[in-house]
Protein backbone atom coordinates (compact mmCIF):
# COMPACT_ATOMS: atom_id res chain seq x y z
CA UNK A 1 0.00 0.00 0.00
CA UNK A 2 1.10 3.69 -1.20
CA UNK A 3 2.37 6.19 1.60
CA UNK A 4 -0.50 8.43 0.15
CA UNK A 5 -3.37 5.63 1.25
CA UNK A 6 -2.01 5.72 4.92
CA UNK A 7 -5.19 8.59 6.49
CA UNK A 8 -3.83 10.10 9.80
CA UNK A 9 -6.25 11.10 12.23
CA UNK A 10 -5.57 13.72 15.44
CA UNK A 11 -6.75 12.26 18.55
CA UNK A 12 -6.91 15.65 20.67
CA UNK A 13 -11.09 14.53 20.92
CA UNK A 14 -10.10 11.04 21.63
CA UNK A 15 -7.65 11.00 24.44
CA UNK A 16 -8.48 11.85 28.00
CA UNK A 17 -5.35 13.17 29.84
CA UNK A 18 -7.06 14.75 32.64
CA UNK A 19 -9.85 12.28 33.39
CA UNK A 20 -8.98 10.72 36.77
CA UNK A 21 -8.14 14.75 38.21
CA UNK A 22 -11.73 15.66 36.87
CA UNK A 23 -13.22 12.68 38.61
CA UNK A 24 -11.27 14.12 41.84
CA UNK A 25 -12.69 17.26 41.71
CA UNK A 26 -16.38 15.94 41.54
CA UNK A 27 -15.83 12.98 43.94
CA UNK A 28 -15.48 14.62 47.77
CA UNK A 29 -14.15 11.36 49.24
CA UNK A 30 -12.24 10.70 46.19
CA UNK A 31 -8.59 11.04 48.66
CA UNK A 32 -10.04 9.04 50.87
CA UNK A 33 -10.91 6.04 48.24
CA UNK A 34 -7.14 6.86 47.25
CA UNK A 35 -5.86 5.97 50.61
CA UNK A 36 -7.66 3.54 51.28
CA UNK A 37 -6.92 0.90 47.91
CA UNK A 38 -4.55 3.10 45.98
CA UNK A 39 -4.80 5.83 43.15
CA UNK A 40 -4.15 3.48 40.46
CA UNK A 41 -6.46 0.75 41.66
CA UNK A 42 -8.89 3.51 42.41
CA UNK A 43 -8.97 4.44 38.98
CA UNK A 44 -8.66 0.68 37.68
CA UNK A 45 -12.02 0.94 39.13
CA UNK A 46 -13.64 2.98 37.02
CA UNK A 47 -12.16 1.85 34.15
CA UNK A 48 -13.32 -1.46 34.83
CA UNK A 49 -16.64 -0.53 35.65
CA UNK A 50 -16.87 -1.29 38.95
CA UNK A 51 -18.37 0.79 41.68
CA UNK A 52 -17.28 0.52 44.96
CA UNK A 53 -20.04 1.32 47.57
CA UNK A 54 -18.47 0.92 50.73
CA UNK A 55 -14.52 -0.08 52.38
CA UNK A 56 -14.04 -1.28 55.68
CA UNK A 57 -10.63 0.02 56.61
CA UNK A 58 -8.07 -1.62 58.46
CA UNK A 59 -4.63 0.24 58.43
CA UNK A 60 -2.68 -2.66 60.01
CA UNK A 61 -3.98 -5.05 57.26
CA UNK A 62 -4.85 -5.01 53.76
CA UNK A 63 -6.29 -8.84 54.16
CA UNK A 64 -8.68 -7.39 56.86
CA UNK A 65 -9.62 -4.96 54.73
CA UNK A 66 -12.81 -5.76 52.68
CA UNK A 67 -14.16 -4.09 49.78
CA UNK A 68 -17.96 -3.95 48.99
CA UNK A 69 -18.82 -3.38 44.73
CA UNK A 70 -21.05 -4.14 42.14
CA UNK A 71 -20.85 -3.13 38.36
CA UNK A 72 -22.26 -0.03 37.28
CA UNK A 73 -23.98 -2.08 34.46
CA UNK A 74 -25.57 -4.38 37.28
CA UNK A 75 -25.26 -7.57 39.01
CA UNK A 76 -25.18 -8.27 42.67
CA UNK A 77 -23.06 -6.77 45.75
CA UNK A 78 -20.05 -8.26 46.31
CA UNK A 79 -17.32 -8.20 48.55
CA UNK A 80 -13.74 -9.44 48.37
CA UNK A 81 -10.83 -8.47 50.73
CA UNK A 82 -8.53 -6.24 49.37
CA UNK A 83 -5.86 -7.98 47.98
CA UNK A 84 -8.53 -10.14 46.06
CA UNK A 85 -10.46 -6.78 44.93
CA UNK A 86 -7.33 -5.56 43.75
CA UNK A 87 -6.84 -8.83 41.50
CA UNK A 88 -9.96 -8.87 40.34
CA UNK A 89 -9.49 -5.07 38.95
CA UNK A 90 -6.35 -6.50 37.32
CA UNK A 91 -8.03 -9.80 35.72
CA UNK A 92 -11.18 -7.41 34.24
CA UNK A 93 -8.73 -5.07 32.58
CA UNK A 94 -6.21 -7.87 31.29
CA UNK A 95 -9.21 -9.57 29.73
CA UNK A 96 -8.64 -10.04 26.08
CA UNK A 97 -10.76 -7.19 24.34
CA UNK A 98 -12.22 -9.54 21.71
CA UNK A 99 -12.50 -9.33 17.86
CA UNK A 100 -10.53 -6.65 15.98
CA UNK A 101 -12.97 -3.42 15.18
CA UNK A 102 -13.41 -2.49 11.55
CA UNK A 103 -12.03 1.00 9.99
CA UNK A 104 -13.82 3.64 8.13
CA UNK A 105 -12.78 5.82 5.74
CA UNK A 106 -14.06 8.63 7.83
CA UNK A 107 -14.18 7.52 11.59
CA UNK A 108 -15.42 9.95 14.36
CA UNK A 109 -14.41 10.11 18.04
CA UNK A 110 -15.98 7.01 18.76
CA UNK A 111 -14.85 5.04 16.10
CA UNK A 112 -11.07 6.34 16.87
CA UNK A 113 -11.78 5.68 20.36
CA UNK A 114 -13.10 2.00 19.89
CA UNK A 115 -9.56 0.89 17.42
CA UNK A 116 -7.48 2.58 19.92
CA UNK A 117 -9.25 1.05 22.62
CA UNK A 118 -11.67 3.05 25.17
CA UNK A 119 -9.53 1.16 28.32
CA UNK A 120 -6.15 1.63 27.25
CA UNK A 121 -7.42 5.58 26.25
CA UNK A 122 -7.78 5.91 30.08
CA UNK A 123 -5.31 3.41 31.20
CA UNK A 124 -2.38 5.81 29.15
CA UNK A 125 -2.23 8.84 31.27
CA UNK A 126 -1.76 6.72 34.48
CA UNK A 127 1.36 5.36 33.29
CA UNK A 128 2.83 8.80 31.60
CA UNK A 129 1.97 8.31 27.86
CA UNK A 130 -0.09 10.81 26.10
CA UNK A 131 -1.69 9.66 22.86
CA UNK A 132 -1.15 11.88 19.91
CA UNK A 133 -2.86 10.80 16.52
CA UNK A 134 -3.44 7.20 14.77
CA UNK A 135 -2.78 5.93 11.79
CA UNK A 136 -4.69 3.52 9.34
CA UNK A 137 -4.58 2.09 5.98
CA UNK A 138 -1.48 -0.09 6.69
CA UNK A 139 -1.16 -3.66 7.63
CA UNK A 140 -1.90 -2.31 11.24
CA UNK A 141 -3.06 0.72 13.20
CA UNK A 142 -0.13 2.78 14.18
CA UNK A 143 0.13 5.60 16.89
CA UNK A 144 1.93 8.16 18.12
CA UNK A 145 3.02 8.21 21.45
CA UNK A 146 4.27 11.18 23.76
CA UNK A 147 6.69 9.42 25.97
CA UNK A 148 7.45 12.71 27.81
CA UNK A 149 11.09 13.76 26.35
CA UNK A 150 10.24 12.07 22.60
CA UNK A 151 7.37 10.62 20.91
CA UNK A 152 7.29 7.56 19.01
CA UNK A 153 5.18 5.38 16.57
CA UNK A 154 4.39 2.35 17.39
CA UNK A 155 1.55 -0.12 16.44
CA UNK A 156 -1.94 -0.35 18.22
CA UNK A 157 -0.90 -3.69 19.47
CA UNK A 158 1.89 -2.59 21.12
CA UNK A 159 0.58 -0.23 23.25
CA UNK A 160 -1.84 -3.09 24.29
CA UNK A 161 1.33 -4.98 25.28
CA UNK A 162 2.77 -2.05 26.93
CA UNK A 163 -0.20 -1.00 29.49
CA UNK A 164 -1.31 -4.82 30.11
CA UNK A 165 2.45 -4.83 31.14
CA UNK A 166 2.21 -1.98 33.34
CA UNK A 167 -0.86 -3.33 34.73
CA UNK A 168 0.75 -6.77 35.51
CA UNK A 169 3.51 -4.53 37.65
CA UNK A 170 1.19 -2.12 39.19
CA UNK A 171 -0.39 -5.87 40.66
CA UNK A 172 2.83 -7.59 41.18
CA UNK A 173 4.13 -3.79 43.59
CA UNK A 174 1.23 -4.31 45.71
CA UNK A 175 1.72 -8.05 45.90
CA UNK A 176 5.42 -7.98 47.26
CA UNK A 177 4.25 -5.19 50.17
CA UNK A 178 1.92 -7.96 51.99
CA UNK A 179 3.07 -10.62 53.62
CA UNK A 180 3.00 -14.30 52.17
CA UNK A 181 1.98 -17.50 54.01
CA UNK A 182 1.58 -20.81 52.43
CA UNK A 183 -1.84 -22.00 53.44
CA UNK A 184 -2.47 -25.38 51.97
CA UNK A 185 -6.17 -25.01 52.40
CA UNK A 186 -6.54 -22.47 49.75
CA UNK A 187 -6.05 -25.52 47.18
CA UNK A 188 -9.47 -27.47 47.74
CA UNK A 189 -11.13 -24.41 47.76
CA UNK A 190 -9.40 -22.95 44.45
CA UNK A 191 -9.91 -27.14 42.77
CA UNK A 192 -13.66 -26.31 43.45
CA UNK A 193 -13.55 -22.97 41.95
CA UNK A 194 -12.07 -24.62 38.62
CA UNK A 195 -14.41 -27.46 38.65
CA UNK A 196 -17.55 -24.39 39.09
CA UNK A 197 -15.77 -22.64 36.09
CA UNK A 198 -14.86 -19.27 38.33
CA UNK A 199 -11.74 -18.93 37.77
CA UNK A 200 -11.72 -15.44 39.20
CA UNK A 201 -12.06 -16.97 42.89
CA UNK A 202 -8.82 -19.39 41.86
CA UNK A 203 -6.94 -16.38 40.66
CA UNK A 204 -8.03 -14.54 44.16
CA UNK A 205 -7.05 -17.52 46.16
CA UNK A 206 -3.70 -18.19 44.26
CA UNK A 207 -2.90 -15.32 42.30
CA UNK A 208 -0.53 -13.74 45.16
CA UNK A 209 1.42 -17.28 45.39
CA UNK A 210 3.87 -17.39 42.34
CA UNK A 211 6.22 -14.63 43.48
CA UNK A 212 7.02 -14.76 46.86
CA UNK A 213 6.68 -18.69 46.19
CA UNK A 214 9.95 -18.72 43.67
CA UNK A 215 11.69 -16.40 46.14
CA UNK A 216 10.94 -18.97 49.41
CA UNK A 217 11.48 -21.91 47.38
CA UNK A 218 14.84 -20.97 47.39
CA UNK A 219 15.27 -20.51 51.22
CA UNK A 220 16.81 -23.43 53.00
CA UNK A 221 13.09 -23.89 54.59
CA UNK A 222 11.90 -23.66 51.18
CA UNK A 223 14.40 -26.40 49.72
CA UNK A 224 13.46 -28.60 53.02
CA UNK A 225 9.71 -28.92 51.74
CA UNK A 226 8.98 -32.41 51.50
CA UNK A 227 7.89 -34.76 48.30
CA UNK A 228 4.27 -33.90 49.64
CA UNK A 229 4.26 -30.45 50.08
CA UNK A 230 5.56 -30.15 46.85
CA UNK A 231 3.09 -31.60 45.10
CA UNK A 232 0.14 -29.67 47.05
CA UNK A 233 2.15 -26.42 45.90
CA UNK A 234 2.62 -27.66 42.63
CA UNK A 235 -1.28 -28.77 42.34
CA UNK A 236 -1.79 -25.06 43.27
CA UNK A 237 0.31 -23.66 40.81
CA UNK A 238 -1.64 -25.68 38.07
CA UNK A 239 -4.98 -24.97 39.53
CA UNK A 240 -4.14 -20.87 38.88
CA UNK A 241 -2.70 -21.63 35.33
CA UNK A 242 -5.94 -23.38 34.33
CA UNK A 243 -7.30 -20.27 35.64
CA UNK A 244 -5.33 -18.04 33.67
CA UNK A 245 -5.77 -20.09 30.62
CA UNK A 246 -10.03 -19.31 31.11
CA UNK A 247 -9.29 -16.11 31.56
CA UNK A 248 -7.75 -15.72 28.42
CA UNK A 249 -4.24 -14.61 30.53
CA UNK A 250 -1.81 -17.45 28.59
CA UNK A 251 1.59 -15.34 29.32
CA UNK A 252 0.86 -15.19 32.60
CA UNK A 253 -0.64 -18.74 32.86
CA UNK A 254 2.75 -20.06 31.33
CA UNK A 255 5.09 -18.18 33.65
CA UNK A 256 3.11 -19.57 36.75
CA UNK A 257 3.34 -23.26 35.14
CA UNK A 258 6.97 -23.14 34.16
CA UNK A 259 7.34 -22.25 38.12
CA UNK A 260 5.13 -25.37 38.94
CA UNK A 261 7.52 -27.27 36.78
CA UNK A 262 10.75 -26.49 39.01
CA UNK A 263 8.99 -27.01 41.82
CA UNK A 264 7.79 -30.83 40.79
CA UNK A 265 10.62 -31.94 39.78
CA UNK A 266 11.00 -34.46 42.14
CA UNK A 267 7.05 -35.47 42.32
CA UNK A 268 4.68 -37.13 40.58
CA UNK A 269 3.08 -33.76 39.53
CA UNK A 270 4.98 -32.73 36.59
CA UNK A 271 3.47 -34.98 33.88
CA UNK A 272 0.08 -32.79 34.31
CA UNK A 273 2.07 -29.49 34.63
CA UNK A 274 3.33 -30.64 31.01
CA UNK A 275 -0.31 -31.28 29.76
CA UNK A 276 -2.05 -28.26 31.19
CA UNK A 277 1.37 -26.07 29.75
CA UNK A 278 0.98 -27.60 26.39
CA UNK A 279 -3.13 -26.96 26.42
CA UNK A 280 -1.50 -22.73 27.10
CA UNK A 281 0.00 -23.45 23.80
CA UNK A 282 -2.91 -24.60 22.12
CA UNK A 283 -4.84 -22.10 23.26
CA UNK A 284 -3.13 -19.23 21.32
CA UNK A 285 -2.39 -21.87 18.43
CA UNK A 286 1.28 -22.91 18.81
CA UNK A 287 -0.02 -26.15 18.25
CA UNK A 288 4.08 -27.40 17.00
CA UNK A 289 5.29 -26.38 20.90
CA UNK A 290 2.63 -28.33 22.53
CA UNK A 291 3.77 -31.58 20.40
CA UNK A 292 6.58 -32.04 22.41
CA UNK A 293 4.64 -30.72 25.48
CA UNK A 294 2.32 -33.52 25.26
CA UNK A 295 4.98 -36.42 24.17
CA UNK A 296 6.44 -35.14 27.80
CA UNK A 297 3.46 -36.12 29.31
CA UNK A 298 3.14 -39.24 27.94
CA UNK A 299 6.40 -40.12 28.65
CA UNK A 300 5.75 -39.03 32.97
CA UNK A 301 2.65 -41.73 33.01
CA UNK A 302 0.15 -39.25 31.45
CA UNK A 303 -3.34 -40.68 30.76
CA UNK A 304 -3.59 -41.63 27.05
CA UNK A 305 -7.35 -40.82 27.42
CA UNK A 306 -6.68 -37.19 27.84
CA UNK A 307 -3.18 -36.62 26.00
CA UNK A 308 -3.91 -38.41 23.26
CA UNK A 309 -6.62 -36.60 21.47
CA UNK A 310 -5.42 -33.26 22.46
CA UNK A 311 -1.74 -34.88 20.46
CA UNK A 312 -3.88 -35.60 17.50
CA UNK A 313 -5.83 -31.96 17.50
CA UNK A 314 -2.22 -30.24 17.08
CA UNK A 315 -0.79 -33.06 14.67
CA UNK A 316 -4.03 -32.21 12.35
CA UNK A 317 -3.29 -28.70 12.89
CA UNK A 318 0.16 -28.94 11.95
CA UNK A 319 -1.58 -30.99 8.45
CA UNK A 320 0.27 -34.06 9.80
CA UNK A 321 -2.61 -36.17 9.20
CA UNK A 322 -1.29 -39.62 9.10
CA UNK A 323 -0.06 -38.91 13.03
CA UNK A 324 -3.45 -37.47 14.14
CA UNK A 325 -5.61 -40.59 12.74
CA UNK A 326 -2.98 -42.66 15.02
CA UNK A 327 -2.97 -41.02 18.00
CA UNK A 328 -6.86 -40.66 18.12
CA UNK A 329 -7.17 -44.67 17.36
CA UNK A 330 -4.75 -45.24 19.89
CA UNK A 331 -6.98 -43.11 22.29
CA UNK A 332 -9.68 -44.79 21.49
CA UNK A 333 -7.50 -48.39 21.97
CA UNK A 334 -7.07 -46.74 25.15
CA UNK A 335 -11.19 -46.11 26.39
CA UNK A 336 -11.47 -42.89 24.90
CA UNK A 337 -15.18 -42.01 23.78
CA UNK A 338 -15.39 -42.31 19.80
CA UNK A 339 -18.20 -40.11 19.76
CA UNK A 340 -16.19 -37.54 21.78
CA UNK A 341 -13.52 -37.24 18.84
CA UNK A 342 -15.70 -37.97 16.18
CA UNK A 343 -15.75 -35.22 14.56
CA UNK A 344 -12.53 -34.53 14.80
CA UNK A 345 -11.77 -37.88 13.50
CA UNK A 346 -13.93 -37.29 10.26
CA UNK A 347 -12.07 -34.04 9.07
CA UNK A 348 -8.96 -36.22 9.29
CA UNK A 349 -10.33 -38.98 7.24
CA UNK A 350 -11.70 -36.84 5.04
CA UNK A 351 -8.12 -35.77 3.93
CA UNK A 352 -6.98 -39.59 4.33
CA UNK A 353 -9.62 -40.83 2.10
CA UNK A 354 -8.58 -44.77 0.54
CA UNK A 355 -5.46 -44.44 2.25
CA UNK A 356 -5.89 -44.83 5.74
CA UNK A 357 -7.38 -48.34 4.75
CA UNK A 358 -4.33 -49.40 2.93
CA UNK A 359 -2.60 -47.76 6.17
CA UNK A 360 -3.99 -49.28 8.74
CA UNK A 361 -3.71 -52.99 6.57
CA UNK A 362 0.05 -52.12 7.39
CA UNK A 363 -0.38 -51.14 10.78
CA UNK A 364 -2.97 -53.37 12.06
CA UNK A 365 -2.21 -52.46 15.89
CA UNK A 366 -2.20 -48.40 16.73
CA UNK A 367 0.83 -47.51 18.24
CA UNK A 368 1.48 -44.90 20.81
CA UNK A 369 2.75 -41.46 19.96
CA UNK A 370 3.49 -41.71 16.19
CA UNK A 371 6.40 -39.86 15.06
Amino acid sequence: MSASAHRQYDLAAVAAPDWLEQIAAEMPEFDQLCEAIGKRFAAFSFIAGVRIVSIAYDEDSSDRTLVDFEAYDGGDLEQLALPEFRQRLGNILLAPLGESVETHEDPGPDDLRAIVGARYVLLAPLFGLGLLHLTLGGDTPTIRVDLGATTEEIPVGTLHQVLDDAVRSELARVRRTAPFAIDFGKVPLAEEANRDGNHDRTISLLGAWPGPLSMFMRTPRGQALGVRERATLTRALELLGVAYIGKGQVDWAEDVLRLGIQLGQETDATGSLFSTLALARMTVGRHGEAIGLLRRALSLDGDPVELLPRLAQCFAARKRYVAAILCLDDAIAAGASPARHGDLRREILDVLGDAYDEMRKALPVPPRDPA
